[in-house]
């Protein structure tokens, strides 16, 4: 190139605001050596890199590679396209401008998947996941958010959270709800009734807008990837023509007898045994099933929309569930009779941790609604002995009397084991979640109390030995893990099923009834924790199962399998994924 070309191409760089690794021969400008100007060299001193030459192939595969200013030459363009990095082209002589020449619509040949999670925090963690591994298989990400989870995500991790990356970006619709500034979970019947009934049109309006043609740096829409608790995003994506994969992110065996509950209710819900549903465990009990179920009233919101969401399932391109198949065959095949095709892909915490680096940019994105105490790890690290602390953690929506709160709280100490027990603000109904001085004095030196944690990273800490749950599925799943025993409370939804199967079908955990009791909190987890016989016997469970689940995520893996034939059966329709 001539001097002023490069001059053009260091200032563009340098206005862009930008890092960037720059490769300049020393033969690259014509009849002269490459010398840039003193002040683009101090402009951009903290930002760039200037070489000679370059491994190239290791170079485009860094997940910090955010796109390729090239001058299509071909070994360049294969390679660009081989690890998902979108380009600038400026040929130069030969078949470069053949090349170039498709490439000049390369964003509109990437694939953009549209996210949208059912608006609660135990449905946006596993979406997050999704969209970042679709992040790194090449795809465009648009991660739709609420308004309130939006402002709810700034207040708790601040503006940086929801700037994402050029193309990973977070977009905002309303949930149809009255404007509120609570920094807490929305009801879920209200929440549930109003997407329902109130998002579609706006979600219509964000698909319109991300589709104008005006954008040049943003491929359209190719493809919806929505909660299966967001079914109204399927009359958007028939009305584009587009592929929509339904998350649905229970457990298998939840998701099934969610299926099951027209059948239940032209039954007249008796039996009280259940043994003729298939594909579910024998011996379901009516209080087995998600508690949606448990009304008099017909018109009960949460039925309803139970009976609607598994409804129009059928509707959707795929559906895709967090659990693998060694751990849920029976409930899996028994789906894969009555609906489209079941893609299982978990568990998403040990996917996630095989496909994305701690040095991707992606990796830091996070959907937190509450401030997390990091804390809590320096706390794990101090405690020597594996297997030696209880980790407490209700999930984000389950909420307690002030009476169950002294319960567990005296269960644990009576126990004499330490443990990290996480207490949202909003844990105990209508009133602040306060424990009494004597307790706080009697357990000062073996326990702590967070507001909110990284539980993913404490499940996989060596100290942790029992896990005391809501049963909700991210929990039991990531429990699994990590091969962490569990005691069961479960609180409503599918938690009791899950409790059901982790307890007597998987051999994981150990139940607590509702009505709890010190006596029982205490003498569960001294079980769980040293018990000889079926606490033993548990802890010897829970480890095959992780094995199991590290199988289901190894490179040949079942789950990562399925994940790759979903994108390239359903979402890009047979294109291949490079």
């Amino acid at each position: 190139m001539t001097n002023e070309q490069l001059l053009e191409f260091a200032w563009g760089l340098a206005n862009s605001g930008y890092h960037f690794l720059w490769v300049i021969r020393p033969d690259l400008v014509k009849g002269e050596s490459s010398v840039l100007p003193l002040e683009f060299i101090e402009e951009t001193k903290e930002r760039g890199l200037m070489v000679s030459w370059c491994a190239q192939e290791e170079v485009l595969m860094h997940p910090t590679v955010s796109v390729f200013l090239t001058h299509s030459g071909w070994n360049s363009t294969i390679e660009s396209i081989s690890f998902g990095v979108p380009m600038i082209c400026w040929p130069f002589f030969a078949e470069q401008q053949t090349n170039c020449e498709p490439m000049g619509s390369a964003s509109s040949e990437k694939a953009h998947a549209v996210c949208v999670p059912f608006p609660a925090q135990g449905h946006m963690n596993p979406m997050l996941k999704v969209a970042k591994l679709l992040h790194t298989y090449g795809f465009h990400i648009t991660f739709v958010l609420t308004e309130f989870n939006h402002r709810r995500l700034v207040l708790s991790s601040g503006q940086e959270a929801i700037r994402g990356l050029p193309d990973f970006q977070f977009r905002t619709i309303p949930d149809g709800l009255p404007f509120s500034e609570e920094d807490a979970t929305q009801d879920a019947p209200a929440i549930c009734d109003s997407t329902s009934k109130n998002c579609l049109p706006h979600l219509r309006h964000l698909l319109a807008e991300l589709n104008e043609e005006n954008n040049k740096n943003r491929p359209p829409v190719s493809c919806i990837v929505a909660d299966g608790s967001m079914s109204f995003t399927l009359d958007a994506a028939r009305e584009l023509g587009i592929p929509e994969v339904l998350f649905w992110t229970t457990s298998a065996c939840g998701y099934l007898a969610y299926n099951y509950y027209r059948h239940l209710i032209d039954r007249g819900l008796i039996p009280l045994k259940v043994d003729w549903l298939p594909g579910l465990m024998k011996d379901m009990r009516l209080k087995d099933f998600p508690t949606f179920l448990r009304t008099v009233d017909a018109n009960d919101i949460m039925l309803n929309f139970a009976l609607q969401e598994t409804s129009r399932a059928s509707q959707a391109s795929a559906i895709i569930l967090n659990t693998f198949e060694d751990l849920e065959q029976l409930a899996i095949t028994t789906l894969e009779k009555i609906l489209p095709p079941i893609y299982s892909i978990g568990p998403l915490t040990l996917l996630s941790c095989n496909k994305i680096s701690n040095e991707s940019p992606i990796a830091t994105i996070t959907t937190s609604l509450w401030k997390k105490d990091d804390f809590c790890l320096d706390w794990l690290d101090r405690h020597r002995e594996p297997r030696s602390i209880v980790y407490v953690n209700f999930g984000s929506i389950t909420v307690m009397s002030n009476e169950q709160l002294l319960e567990f709280a005296w269960g644990l100490a009576n126990s004499g084991y330490h443990f990290l027990w996480v207490i949202r603000p909003d844990l105990v109904k209508g009133e602040s979640s306060v424990l009494p001085p004597d307790f706080i004095e009697e357990t000062k030196e073996r326990g702590l109390m967070v507001s909110w944690c990284t539980q993913e990273e404490v499940l996989m800490h060596p100290t942790v030995g029992v896990f005391l749950t809501h049963s909700g599925w991210n929990s039991t799943i990531e429990s699994i893990s990590f091969g962490v025993p569990m005691i069961c409370w479960p609180f409503f939804a599918e938690q009791q099923t899950n409790c059901k199967y982790t307890c007597v079908e998987w051999g994981l955990g150990m139940e607590i009834d509702n009505n709890v009791k010190r006596k029982d909190v205490e003498e569960l987890i001294r079980e769980m924790m040293t018990g000889e016989k079926k606490g033993n016997k548990i802890r010897k469970k829970a480890m095959e199962w992780k094995e199991s689940a590290i199988k289901a995520t190894d490179p040949d893996g079942a789950s990562l399998v399925n994940f790759e034939k979903m994108i390239n059966e359903v979402l890009l329709g047979n294109k291949a994924v490079h």
